[in-house]
């Protein structure tokens, strides 16, 4: 099941971000994120709203701290993929799955075996590769634009998927990504009404109906499905096989844009895909 809700995350994330890129360039970073996060607090609330008091009274500091560090990590992704290329910013995101794991590791003394360690390693040289469309291209990464801001954004969302998985254990999944949502929501509402940039919401609302749905949909099924997988194996492994998305959001945009893929990138989807097969084999909590 673990397993399973972790493939969800891979495919929902890998449209979510493609989505996202789409939505940040034509409304902006904080009305995205403000759409996101609104369509999350009110679709998760019959779900979370009996236990709100008690898990706020028991895990308040933790919800919180959440809340701060993915609404940072949330909008230098953002801006990252609004400014940048999804073929260059992408690959940087694996290195979200070693954070995650460590943390795991330190924090919570979540072990792995050797064999699972390896297989993660081989799961993050095929994201590379098959979200890299030039290794040429590789060379001037430091002039690309949005690369600083996805460099820090990785480190957060490695964060933020360590806390997202203590958060749905000590909670539930529903909850951590429900307050995260209503306390982002409200941080871009200010934002956007200090800024006086309210117009803007109704305006993309008008013209982007389906685009907003979609990027909000598939955007919180991710991180809901995510937190589950969470509760049924390691961190790490959920964290290493939804990060599956980086590949398949890279591949969209290449296929969007009519690029073939290289060799290099068939040999890192295969590896994916082996990896992702053997973890699910081999993994039985």
């Amino acid at each position: 099941m673990g397993i399973l809700l972790a493939l969800v995350a891979l495919f929902s994330w890998g449209l979510g971000d493609f989505l996202i890129q789409k939505s940040t360039r034509r409304f902006g970073d904080w009305v995205a994120l403000f759409y996101i996060t609104a369509f999350g607090s009110i679709v998760l609330f019959p779900f979370v709203y009996k236990d709100i008091a008690s898990s706020l009274s028991a895990h308040g500091a933790l919800l919180l701290i959440a809340s701060v560090v993915i609404l940072f990590a949330g909008l230098l992704d953002f801006e990252a993929l609004r400014i940048g290329k999804i073929s260059v910013i992408e690959p940087m995101y694996a290195l979200e799955i070693p954070i995650a794991a460590v943390l795991a590791a330190y924090v919570i003394h979540e072990q792995l075996s050797v064999l699972q360690i390896i297989l993660i390693a081989i799961l993050m040289v095929g994201i590379f590769l098959i979200s890299t469309t030039s290794f040429n291209s590789l060379k001037k990464i430091r002039a690309e634009r949005g690369v600083w801001q996805a460099l820090f954004a990785t480190v957060g969302i490695g964060v933020v998927n360590f806390l997202f998985g203590v958060g749905a254990r000590e909670t539930s999944p529903f909850m951590i990504n429900w307050f995260t949502s209503v306390f982002i929501a409200i941080v871009a509402l200010v934002y956007l009404t200090s800024t006086s940039q309210m117009k803007d919401i109704s305006d993309s609302l008008k013209g982007e109906k389906l685009l907003i749905l979609g990027v909000s949909f598939f955007d919180n099924l991710a991180w809901v499905a995510f937190s589950y997988a969470m509760l049924f194996i390691p961190i790490a492994i959920a964290t290493g096989i939804s990060e599956g998305y980086i590949a398949f959001a890279g591949t969209l945009g290449l296929a969007f844009n009519k690029e073939r893929l290289g060799r290099h990138q068939w040999i890192g989807f295969s590896l994916v895909i082996i990896s992702i097969v053997l973890l699910a084999l081999i993994t039985d909590r």
